[in-house]
């Protein structure tokens, strides 16, 4: 019974980013923002999630998608199948897909157009000895401080990462926004960013004005401003991944440096 119990408590620690459970913010190889790539195409990863016994780093799912770039549907637009092979940025192997929401609507059927078009989340499970050289924190901006909910309209959000197709300009890397509110029955962000989102920035997660992270970029979008972001609620999409597949204890690590709103620049 202690054994049990001294297991269920390290779990709960590491799920709330404890310093001792992860690498050093400062010197991890794998961390929120860094690049993504599924059979070429490449995205940036969102957050970092674990179930206690395994570590995934997020992506969209639509980074997986097999039609063109006007395919967003997830219910109808093809992608690879769970198992392939993801390479991430300072990973010394090959991460696994596990899970696609696009496959799992198709699987239940899924009707709801809202859920359809922005359910947009896949995990990558990392290998244990990439898993350990990992930190939740997100670079620059700190936190996620937890899981986020609807953005009111004017709300200051921020989001991390930088597309090779920029170069590697590090200063375009962190972003700040405002939201413009939440809609399409609660599954949507449109978030308007100074540095709009270009391809490969897709899958980048957005924090909220307390660095709750509460998005995961879906959609560079003309309206209703130019290059606009579609950004799917995180909270939804886990919240359908817990209730239609086996990995109902997979929850949002929170960072190990405290979310700073930019004040103190972290990590990479």
């Amino acid at each position: 019974m202690l054994a049990t119990a001294l297991v269920a408590v390290a779990g709960l620690l590491a799920l709330a980013g404890t310093a001792s459970a992860w690498a050093p913010a400062s010197s991890a190889a794998v961390h929120p923002g860094v690049m993504t790539f599924t059979a070429g195409a490449q995205c940036t990863a969102n957050f970092i999630f674990s179930d206690g016994a395994n570590t995934y780093i997020g992506q969209a799912a639509h980074c997986s998608g097999t039609g063109g770039s006007t395919e967003t549907n997830g219910c109808d637009s093809g992608s690879l199948p769970v198992g392939t092979q993801v390479e991430v940025d300072g990973a010394s192997k090959p991460g696994t897909m596990v899970y696609n929401s696009w496959i799992t609507m198709q699987q239940q059927g899924e009707t709801n157009a809202d859920t359809c078009q922005y359910n947009d989340l896949a995990l990558v499970k990392l290998d244990p000895a990439d898993a350990a050289n990992t930190n939740p924190s997100v670079p620059y901006w700190g936190g996620p401080t937890g899981l986020g909910g609807t953005t009111a309209q004017g709300e200051k959000v921020y989001s991390y990462g930088n597309s090779s197709l920029r170069g590697g300009v590090a200063t375009l890397s962190p972003k700040t926004g405002l939201s413009l509110g939440t809609d399409s029955g609660g599954w949507n962000h449109t978030v308007y960013t100074v540095t709009p989102g270009i391809p490969g920035d897709s899958g980048s997660g957005f924090l909220d004005k307390s660095g709750r992270a509460f998005g995961v970029l879906s959609t560079v979008a003309i309206a209703p401003l130019p290059a606009s972001n579609g950004v799917g609620d995180l909270a939804n999409e886990l919240s359908y991944l817990h209730s239609h597949t086996s990995f109902g204890g997979v929850q949002l690590v929170n960072g190990t440096e405290a979310f700073n709103g930019g004040k103190l620049p972290i990590g990479g």
